[in-house]
């Protein structure tokens, strides 16, 4: 069974909020239903959040994400931030991850970090069904933390890790899960104010996770699966 539809969804539904997906979240409601590899229950909990991005106010769905991803490293959607902290193993899991896309013709533009969730299930989504339910197991258990995190913030984005975990069809390890979740970073706004004082602003990242890109592959993806169901019916 077919995970592209639905990875390349949950990967739209991670990144920055755009006018183009708020206009666009019923195809991704489409995707999710058309694929049927989320259980029920799973995709139900997406819903919230569905609603929210297809109704909320453009500029109020941007300053929430922001409040959530880029100013909380507990909540940080970059897997090895999680995994690696500032170590310098960090640096070089970013370098294998890396090429194992480019193994696979996968070619990132330079600003974009490979362990950015929404690149990893987008790449994940170009895998066979075994390959990418493999994929998606090995961070499974920093999917659920960061579910766990949202949902004690009563955020609808909760739902989105959820849904890639069911999809993993993976357990998450629990001791790795309790390591994570004991070993959760403080989020010390003055900290992350002087980090961004440091550095300069770049909204490059955002325009990457956009959902621009996600959504024209998201619509490729769809015309992949429905040509050859035509096909069969003819």
């Amino acid at each position: 069974m077919s995970m592209r539809l639905t990875l390349r969804a949950l990967a739209a539904l991670l990144a920055y909020p755009s006018a183009e997906l708020t206009r666009h979240i019923g195809e991704v409601r489409d995707a999710l239903d058309a694929d049927a590899v989320l259980p029920r229950p799973a995709r139900r909990a997406l819903e919230p959040l569905l609603a929210r991005l297809e109704t909320g106010d453009l500029l109020d769905l941007q300053a929430e994400y922001s409040e959530l991803f880029d100013r909380s490293r507990a909540l940080s959607l970059h897997l090895f931030e999680h995994v690696h902290g500032e170590s310098r193993e960090r640096g070089q899991a970013l370098i294998d991850l890396g090429q194992q896309y480019i193994d696979r013709g996968y070619l990132l533009a330079s600003q974009e970090l490979p362990d950015f969730v929404p690149v990893f299930v987008e790449f994940a989504s170009c895998l066979p069904a075994e390959e990418a339910r493999e994929m998606l197991g090995q961070p499974a258990h920093v999917f659920a933390a960061l579910e766990e995190r949202l949902a004690e913030r009563s955020s609808p984005y909760a739902a989105v890790f959820h849904a890639l975990v069911a999809a993993a069809g993976a357990r998450p390890d629990r001791e790795a899960l309790a390591e994570l979740q004991d070993h959760a970073p403080a989020d010390d706004p003055a900290a992350i104010d002087e980090e961004w004082e440091e550095k300069p602003v770049s909204f490059t990242a955002h325009e990457m996770g956009g959902p621009t890109g996600m959504l024209a592959r998201l619509r490729a993806a769809g015309k992949e699966v429905a040509a050859p169901l035509k096909g069969r019916g003819s």
